[in-house]
């Protein structure tokens, strides 16, 4: 992937020189011509085309500023309440994700999200083990994390 994005910068930087257009639009139009020639020449690398991967963080960003949105509701809901109907749990949470920075991720993810916090990390990165300040089903959100964060995560190291 780090090949093809500097090769894409090579040759807008080509582009520009042959050009004589020493401009930002010289640079985005020959960018977007190198873009065009990459994408050509995709069978030619080992790895896939790198605007899939710059695509699946994007979406990893969205995902989780919309999951920080939400659970920020969810936490003021909870302070606010005239009753005090929190169902703090601690669960265990087992990942598929093998790499360290996959795993680091995640739990940052969780972590950053509000009323969420990994607490611990077992010795073989098999499972997390997350406290929540309020949980109806742990199954459910098990699943909702592997449906949303850990599928993102997924999306961007296996793309």
């Amino acid at each position: 992937m780090a090949v093809q994005i500097l090769l894409n910068f090579f040759l807008a930087f080509i582009w520009m020189f042959l050009s004589i257009n020493f401009t930002g639009q010289g640079f985005t139009i020959g960018y977007l011509l190198g873009l065009v020639m990459l994408y050509i020449m995709r069978n030619m690398f080992e790895s896939k085309f790198y605007l899939h991967r710059v695509w699946a963080v994007i979406k990893l960003t969205f995902l989780f500023l919309k999951e920080l949105w939400l659970a920020n509701i969810a936490v003021v809901k909870i302070a606010l309440a005239p009753k005090n109907t929190m169902e703090p749990a601690f669960f265990e949470y087992p990942t598929v994700l093998e790499k360290d920075w996959e795993i680091t991720l995640l739990s940052s993810l969780i972590t950053l999200t509000p009323g969420t916090i990994v607490v611990h990390v077992s010795d073989d990165s098999k499972k997390l083990y997350i406290h929540a300040i309020d949980i109806d089903d742990v199954d459910e959100t098990i699943d909702s994390i592997k449906q949303s964060f850990e599928k993102a995560i997924m999306e961007v190291s296996r793309s």
